[in-house]
């Protein structure tokens, strides 16, 4: 290569270079800005730091954290927040760019479901119908909180709790949750609350079979088939064996 084409490709190397400083939102742009930012359309420096890019304390420097959720950078109430409540402030520390990027080109706002819940503070992670609404569904309307029992921080969909593997609700059971679990605890439930299991006509009948201890239900009936007893044995066989067979197969003592 000769030293004339070594000088011009120097030459032009240097002049892209100023051209980047000078207009970077021509040179190396990505994208236009949100209509919130429009104004720093042309000054990249306000939010980037030469050779080392998006600061977050220059996110700061305008968006103050105690203020974000309830007033804009010029101190006017927030007219449509996106949450119930302002949760920047709950937030274990200040990486505004750990969650958010301008650019349209790029990232411009991560989607919803792309949060990271690992930057809130513990006291706040289990308060999740503080950002989000409580689906409007039958099933919901019966629960408040308790959301990390069924689902995960990752994702709402598919649920991690199986109600058929701990006792099948069929057609006689499909009762209200509050009926077998109350206030709103999942972690216990009662069968006491229906009237056909009350505690009276459950003791009557265990009694007799020489069961004494039964407040565990489903450590030996899994679904409302009388017939479909843990260990295999139905109700007749429970009469052939008399009640030492139905106490030992129960592991009642």
């Amino acid at each position: 290569m000769s030293r004339i084409v070594k000088i011009l490709l120097a030459a032009n190397l240097i002049v892209l270079a100023v051209l980047a400083f000078v207009y970077p939102h021509l040179m190396v742009g990505p994208g236009k800005l949100i209509p919130g930012h429009r104004q720093l359309d042309a000054d990249c420096f306000a939010c980037h730091a030469p050779l080392r890019g998006v600061s977050s304390e220059r996110c700061t420097s305008c968006h103050k954290p105690v203020d974000i959720g309830r007033l804009t950078t010029t101190g006017l109430p927030v007219n449509k927040p996106l949450s119930t409540i302002p949760f920047h402030q709950q937030l274990v520390s200040q990486d505004c760019v750990a969650c958010h990027s301008d650019h349209a080109g790029v990232k411009r706002f991560r989607q919803q479901r792309r949060f990271n819940h690992a930057l809130l503070k513990k006291d706040t992670l289990l308060q999740c119908q503080g950002c989000h609404k409580s689906p409007a569904d039958a099933l919901h309307q019966q629960i408040t909180g308790n959301c990390s029992q069924c689902h995960s921080q990752e994702r709402w969909a598919p649920a991690s709790f199986d109600h058929n593997k701990y006792f099948v609700l069929d057609r006689d059971h499909n009762a209200r949750c509050v009926t077998c679990h109350l206030s709103n605890d999942y972690r216990r439930y009662t069968c006491y609350g229906c009237h056909e299991h009350s505690l009276a006509n459950i003791r009557r009948e265990h009694i007799d079979e020489g069961i004494r201890n039964f407040d565990n239900c489903v450590e030996c009936h899994r679904s409302g088939d009388k017939h479909d007893i843990q260990g295999g044995h139905g109700e007749g066989a429970g009469k052939r064996e008399g009640k030492h067979g139905r106490k030992e197969r129960g592991g009642h003592e």
